[in-house]
């Protein structure tokens, strides 16, 4: 398999989970299909989903949540 790094595609605020009171969307190690939604970002309160462009499994969140972002930067890796 391979690591694929997975990059925000706007910048804004990266949130783990739909709300405060809510579980994370998945966690590391955790197995995912294409189009699974695996994170939001917030700008000026749009909320743009974070979808998984391949079914694999999450290797690692490279940013926390509630944490900002830049387009372009990676937010996960993922084995596909």
């Amino acid at each position: 398999m391979t690591v694929k790094q997975v990059f925000a595609p706007i910048p804004g605020t990266f949130y783990r989970k739909s709300a405060p009171d809510q579980p994370v969307f998945k966690n590391e190690g955790d197995l995912v299909v294409k189009g699974d939604t695996l994170g939001l970002i917030e700008v000026m309160k749009t909320f743009t989903a974070i979808l998984a462009e391949e079914s694999g499994q999450i290797v690692s969140f490279l940013v926390d949540d509630e944490d900002p972002v830049m387009a372009g930067q990676p937010l996960y890796e993922l084995d596909v």
